[in-house]
C-alpha cells in the first residue's frame, strides 16, 4: 500500500461510473491486487502485485472507508462483469459492464457516503472471452479487511449451462452473445445462494467428459482441464492445497457435449474418463467430500453411463441425481442457442437442492429460489 497524489485523467478509459475531470487532484491510496484483505473466491494465479484470473464466476469483495473505490486492470480479450455495491450478490446487479483494454482504469464506486464500504465485482463470462488481471485499487480512504468467507462453499464443474451461456436471452434462436453470457443466472449461483454459500465454478462452454460438442479438440476434456489453473492455459496447473477455501460439496454437471450431434462415446471410454475425473476431485478435497453428478436431459442414456461410472469408481460419498425431459419446457425456459435462461436455470436447481441439503445437513428454508 502506498500513499499518492494521483491526477485522474479524462484520457483514461473509465468503464464503470462518470468521467473524472482532469482538473480534479487528491491524495489516494493504492494498494496491490495482491493484498491479503482483498479476497478472492475462485481460481487465481498471485505474479507480484497482480491477480489474474479467467474462469467464469471468479470475484473479489473489497472493504474500504470512504466514498471512492476504482480498479487498475488488464483484459486480454473482453470480458464482461457484474458489480454490486454495500449488497451481497443477488439476481440483478448494479450495473454490469465489458472490460476490453490494458492498463484500464474502472471507477466501481464514487460518491458514497463516509464510513465503510463493500464491493463484489464477478467475471461473468468465460475463458475463452479473455483473461482478466488485477493490478492495484485506488481509494481515498484505506483498505479494510474483506468480512471473511462464508461458512459454506460449493465447487461446480461443468459445461455451457454452468457457464450462463444465453441466460440473459429468452429465444432459444437467438446466436450466442458475450454480452447475455451471465453465470450469476445459473443453477449453481442460484443453488449457492439459497444456501448462503460463496461458490467456486470450474466450466467450459462446449465440453464433455469423453467427448467434446461435435468432436471439437478430441482427446482433450473436462477431466483434463479440471486440473489447470486458467481455462485457457493447459500447462499451468491448480494446487488445490494452496487455495483459500475448500468445498463442502462438490457437484459436477457433465454430458450434455458428450450425446451432441446425434454421437456418443463408447460406455467404458467415459466410465474411464469420469472415474479420472471423480479421482481428481477426492484428491483435491478428501473422501469425506460428498459429490453430486447430475446427469443432463439430453438422453436417457445419460443417466445410465453417469450411474455406472459412479458406481464402478469405488469411491465413497459419489451420488448421482439424472433429469428428464420435463425438468423446463422449450419454450419459455430457454435463452439463446437452446440453453436455459434464468427460469429454466431455477427449475434445475429445484432438483439439485434438496439433495445438497441432504448431503451436507444444510437445512432446507421456506424461501424462493433466486
Amino acid at each position: 500500500m502506498r500513499k499518492l497524489i494521483i491526477t485522474l485523467m479524462a484520457g483514461l478509459s473509465l468503464a464503470a461510473g462518470t468521467d473524472i475531470s482532469a482538473k480534479k487532484v487528491k491524495e489516494y491510496i493504492e494498494t496491490p491486487a495482491s493484498d491479503s484483505r482483498i479476497e478472492y473466491t475462485g481460481r487465481t494465479l498471485v505474479n507480484g502485485s497482480d491477480v489474474s484470473y479467467d474462469w467464469s464466476g471468479v470475484y473479489f469483495r473489497v472493504r474500504f472507508n470512504g466514498p471512492y473505490l476504482a480498479v487498475k486492470c488488464s483484459d486480454s480479450k473482453n470480458s464482461w462483469f457484474n458489480l454490486w455495491v454495500d449488497k451481497e450478490m443477488s439476481p440483478v446487479a448494479d450495473s454490469k459492464f465489458l472490460v476490453g483494454a490494458k492498463d484500464t482504469l474502472v471507477v466501481l464506486a464514487e460518491g458514497l457516503g463516509k464510513g465503510e464500504h463493500e464491493v463484489i465485482l464477478q467475471k461473468r463470462t468465460e475463458g475463452e472471452q479473455g483473461q482478466f488481471t488485477v493490478h492495484s485499487f485506488i481509494t481515498e480512504g484505506e483498505v479494510l479487511q474483506a468480512a471473511g468467507r462464508k461458512e459454506r462453499h460449493i465447487e461446480f464443474i461443468g459445461d455451457s449451462y454452468t457457464c450462463g451461456y444465453g441466460t440473459e436471452s429468452n429465444d432459444k434462436d437467438d446466436p450466442f452473445l458475450a454480452e447475455t453470457e451471465n453465470c450469476n443466472l445459473t443453477y449453481a449461483a442460484i443453488t449457492a445462494r439459497y444456501f448462503g454459500a460463496d461458490f467456486n465454478l470450474v466450466s467450459h462452454s462446449g465440453q464433455g467428459i469423453a467427448r467434446n460438442y461435435d468432436d471439437f479438440r478430441p482427446g482433450y476434456n473436462m477431466p483434463d482441464r479440471y486440473s489447470q489453473t486458467f481455462d485457457e492455459d493447459p500447462d499451468m496447473k491448480w494446487d488445490a492445497t494452496k487455495a483459500p477455501y475448500r468445498p463442502d460439496v462438490v457437484v459436477i454437471y457433465l454430458c450434455t457435449n458428450d450425446f451432441s450431434t446425434a454421437r456418443q462415446p463408447h460406455e467404458e471410454i467415459f466410465a474411464g474418463r469420469y472415474i479420472e475425473l471423480l479421482k481428481k476431485v477426492k484428491a483435491n478435497y478428501g473422501e469425506d467430500i460428498p459429490v453430486l453428478c447430475m446427469a443432463s436431459n439430453v438422453t436417457p442414456f445419460s443417466f445410465d453411463y453417469i450411474r455406472n461410472a459412479c458406481l464402478m469408481s469405488g469411491l465413497e460419498n459419489v451420488y448421482y441425481l439424472g433429469l428428464s425431459k420435463g425438468v423446463h419446457n422449450y419454450e419459455d425456459d430457454l435463452g439463446a442457442s437452446w440453453h436455459p435462461n434464468y427460469q429454466g436455470h431455477i427449475k434445475v436447481a429445484s432438483c439439485m437442492i434438496p439433495y445438497i441439503a441432504t448431503l451436507t445437513g444444510w437445512e432446507m428454508e421456506e424461501k424462493p429460489y433466486k
